[in-house]
């Protein structure tokens, strides 16, 4: 009898060792997809708004970045050079070869040349806000989505709590069962309402940094002109 109970229990943990691996093996593990399926319907208009931000993000960027490229270095000396030279077809000539906002705002202030200094500074600074506002163009909607997606969130997070309590009552059972599908429609409406909204309000203010920097740059450009046309032999003074 010693004997079969010594052989028996080897066998039955054997079987339990079994049991515990083949019940591991076969858990479903949940796909990224399937895990942000159980986001709720809140979670929708999140992913929605994520893919939106992405696009204008990426659109945005190229635009600005191709815009506020800088003229090249010797374009002022050139332009000025072809000035004093009485060359101004030249001039708007070397300026038109590159297609940058700061090089719009040099040609509006060459096709100016020959009125009062004030119209011509006037005329520069209205082709710089124009530019502006075509950098701006959209962005507005990058400050929108900061502040809805994390709403969205919130409100996917007041649903699961709903859910939760709804549960309870129906079931009248305090478990994780019941509470579980509420939390996960809880915490992932609200993380993924918070990232996107943490995407666009970064990017939104990192873009505006760029469009602050290139209007700085036109102030200084417009300055630089004045300059040129105002002194003779450029920015030289005596």
């Amino acid at each position: 009898m010693m004997t079969f109970f010594l052989q028996a229990a080897p066998d039955s943990l054997t079987q339990a060792t079994q049991a515990i691996v083949e019940n591991v093996t076969t858990t479903k593990e949940l796909s990224l997809f399937e895990f942000a399926m159980k986001g709720g319907v809140f979670l929708i208009p999140i992913v929605i708004l994520f893919i939106y931000t992405i696009y204008l993000v990426i659109e945005r960027y190229l635009f600005i970045k191709k815009a506020t490229q800088r003229t090249s270095a010797g374009l002022m000396d050139s332009i000025s050079t072809q000035l004093n030279s009485g060359n101004l077809d030249l001039a708007i000539a070397s300026v038109q070869r590159e297609d940058t906002a700061e090089s719009k705002v040099l040609h509006e202030g060459l096709l100016t040349i020959g009125r009062p200094i004030a119209e011509i500074e006037s005329n520069m600074e209205k082709v710089t806000n124009i530019e502006i506002a075509h950098m701006e163009k959209k962005m507005n909607h990058l400050g929108t989505i900061a502040g809805i997606a994390p709403t969205l969130g919130f409100v996917g997070t007041i649903s699961g709590v709903i859910k939760i309590f709804y549960n309870i009552s129906i079931t009248e059972n305090i478990s994780i069962a019941n509470i579980s599908g509420g939390l996960y429609e809880k915490m992932i409406s609200s993380g993924a309402g918070l990232i996107v909204g943490i995407i666009a309000y970064a990017a939104y203010h990192l873009l505006n940094g760029k469009i602050d920097g290139f209007a700085l740059q036109a102030q200084k450009i417009i300055l630089k002109f004045i300059n040129i046309i105002q002194r003779p032999n450029g920015n030289k003074e005596k």
